[in-house]
């Protein structure tokens, strides 16, 4: 029963896009297993957003996606969500004028009542500080708390995968370690997640396997602390 335990949680196979005559992210395949926190390494420019987005839903690709063993090549962003699947966007993507409470009931607009509460609980165990700050509108956050509404408006979905751009960018140290560390006890807790992430030895610690990609294709594919021994990377990514 170990490699039902393990099974593909999402599987996209030759998924490619383009942004007009560019290819940006060659045929490529990849896969989550239920319960895996897999990151994306690869320097910028190199595909990583758009292989995020091409799997759910945000640009046109080609290729074919699979779901908890369902087949959802073209569904729509908003469909994906209704189905588990999420994406935090890197600029973190906050309707800025509209305050923290609306920007995490926006979140939840595939739950009832019930299950809104039941969630909104869950993310202020995770943020606190989105309960102290509930009636503020979201631009007068910090960067920090502004990454931790997006975070939390993405987990009002409850989803079974989270996808994440760059969730550390432009934020302190101490904070980007706080946010990375919320996203591993998350995964400890059974959800799935998709991290692009440039803070390469943070990322690395929580993650199960790395994908890393260069020029639109994934060109490696190992368990994270295999990445030691790999000399071109870890000198490249362990710096």
């Amino acid at each position: 029963m170990a490699a039902t335990a393990q099974a593909h949680l999402f599987e996209a196979e030759g998924l490619a896009a383009s942004y007009g005559q560019v290819e940006a992210l060659k045929p490529t395949s990849f896969h989550v297993a239920d319960g895996e926190l897999v990151t994306v390494l690869g320097p910028n420019g190199a595909g990583k957003t758009t292989l995020l987005r091409a799997a759910t839903g945000l640009v046109p690709a080609r290729g074919r996606i699979h779901f908890q063993g369902r087949d959802i090549t073209g569904e729509p962003t908003h469909k994906l969500a209704r189905h588990g699947v999420v994406m935090v966007q890197e600029g973190r993507g906050l309707f800025g004028q509209m305050t923290v409470k609306e920007n995490l009931r926006l979140g939840a607009y595939t739950r009832d009542a019930g299950a809104v509460e039941q969630q909104l609980a869950i993310v202020f165990g995770l943020f606190p500080r989105l309960k102290e700050r509930y009636m503020q509108v979201s631009s007068s956050l910090s960067g920090g708390e502004q990454q931790m509404l997006a975070i939390g408006r993405a987990l009002m979905a409850a989803p079974k995968l989270l996808m994440l751009d760059e969730p550390s960018l432009g934020l302190a140290p101490r904070v980007a370690m706080e946010i990375l560390e919320t996203l591993g006890q998350l995964n400890k807790q059974g959800l799935g997640i998709l991290l692009v992430e440039q803070k390469a030895p943070l990322a690395l610690k929580l993650a199960k396997r790395v994908y890393v990609v260069s020029l639109g294709r994934i060109v490696a594919e190992l368990a994270a602390h295999e990445i030691k021994s790999h000399h071109d990377l870890a000198r490249y990514y362990l710096h």
